[in-house]
């Protein structure tokens, strides 16, 4: 069974980062490609970039040069260090393998 887990969350300021985590289980965490995702208050998902199994990334415009997603195929986590943190970027933070999500872990930018 698939289990997701996000950690890392939580209330910084504008410009600040923080770096969220998702421990994988009950899969072979290196055979797959990963995703992080977001859903902002009243709105839809909204992917942010995913990993391929050999390292390979995209990012969508809103993570593009703020945000690096990684991977660690021995501990089975997958990361996202957010930089320079906007207003916007407050939501709900998810990991995703093939359209499976964790609980999420909430973000909130805000002076």
């Amino acid at each position: 069974q698939v289990h997701l887990v996000e950690s890392g969350g939580g209330l910084v300021q504008p410009g600040g980062s923080l770096r969220l985590s998702c421990v994988a289980s009950g899969f072979r965490f290196s055979d797959y490609g990963m995703s992080w995702v977001r859903q902002a208050p009243g709105k839809g998902l909204e992917w942010l970039a995913d990993i391929d199994r050999s390292g390979g990334v995209n990012y969508e415009e809103p993570a593009k040069d703020r945000f690096f997603i990684s991977r660690d195929n021995a501990k089975s986590i997958l990361y996202l260090q957010m930089t320079n943190l906007k207003e916007e970027d407050t939501a709900v933070y998810y990991c995703s393998r093939g359209g499976i999500r964790g609980q999420g872990t909430q973000v909130f930018v805000s002076s």
